[in-house]
């Protein structure tokens, strides 16, 4: 959610009873135009919030001109002190999925994880058993770069991508019809398209290159991942994330208001397949 617009946005994604206390809000309202400033962001969206068992994390997002971009990610723990959180690796993604269970809140807090390594010695093979060191700080990193990729999502014609190049936010829009706004397939993954490239030159010739240039969410895995339920008298539509839970996507239908917002424990539902 914009932080430009972060007390109408809170209010919109409040029906799945994610809120903050007025003093969290109004620290937030101030931190983050400073951090838009001396950052010197085009953007700052407020990502949300990971539950940990001591403390909470509060995530925010910093955008270029180009929104496309990698995107810098900042914490805090008492929404006045930002913290910059190093780019996503794979090699930190495939670290940190061995953890399981809950944040403790605590970014030099310190995981243990026993590997068995082979070790030769000679002609003879042994199993030695390793304890790998894995920083909470680490597994936050790849948690936020997991939910962006999976769940981050926008409504079709927010953005418009420049012949040049640049993807840049679109400033006529007026927001999705309501027969529109029911539908997957007018919601896209913020994210560069990955599943786009696979399309035939068919599949692509009714799409509109500046508007259709990222994956629609009407063919994410598994089906039914999505929740989509009109609220305040179709004056609102909300997208729930069954497989990150905790994600709600929020758009005014015929207005500019839309944005999502975390609040979860940063555990993803790996039952999902079985539950549909």
């Amino acid at each position: 959610m914009d932080a430009d617009s972060l007390l109408l946005s809170l209010e919109l994604a409040s029906g799945s009873g994610q809120g903050l206390s007025p003093d969290r809000r109004a620290s937030l309202l101030t931190s983050l135009m400073l951090v838009k400033r001396d950052y010197r962001y085009d953007r700052v969206l407020f990502w949300g919030r990971i539950l940990g068992l001591v403390a909470d994390y509060y995530i925010a997002q910093g955008l270029s001109e180009d929104q496309l971009a990698p995107r810098k990610t900042l914490y805090s723990l008492n929404c006045t002190e930002w913290s910059l959180l190093p780019p996503a690796t794979e090699e930190m993604v495939a670290q940190s999925s061995v953890v399981k269970g809950r944040f403790m809140g605590d970014p030099s807090y310190e995981y243990e994880h026993t590997e068995l390594q082979k070790v030769n010695e000679g002609e003879k093979v042994f199993e030695e058993e390793i304890v790998v060191q894995i920083k909470e700080e680490t597994r936050l990193v790849s948690v936020i770069d997991q939910i962006d990729k999976a769940v981050a999502i926008i409504p079709r014609g927010a953005l418009f991508k420049t012949p040049f190049g640049p993807t840049h936010v679109n400033r006529t829009f007026e927001g999705l019809s309501l027969s529109e706004a029911k539908k997957l397939s007018s919601y896209f993954h913020f994210r560069e398209p990955v599943e786009l490239k696979n399309k035939t030159l068919l599949e692509k010739a009714d799409l509109d290159p500046s508007l259709d240039f990222m994956d629609s969410l009407e063919h994410d895995i598994p089906k039914g991942s999505w929740s989509i339920q009109m609220e305040r008298g179709n004056a609102l539509v909300v997208l729930r994330s069954l497989l990150w839970p905790g994600l709600t996507f929020y758009h005014a239908p015929r207005t500019k208001h839309y944005g999502y917002i975390y609040v979860g424990t940063g555990e993803k539902n790996m039952d999902l397949p079985f539950m549909l």
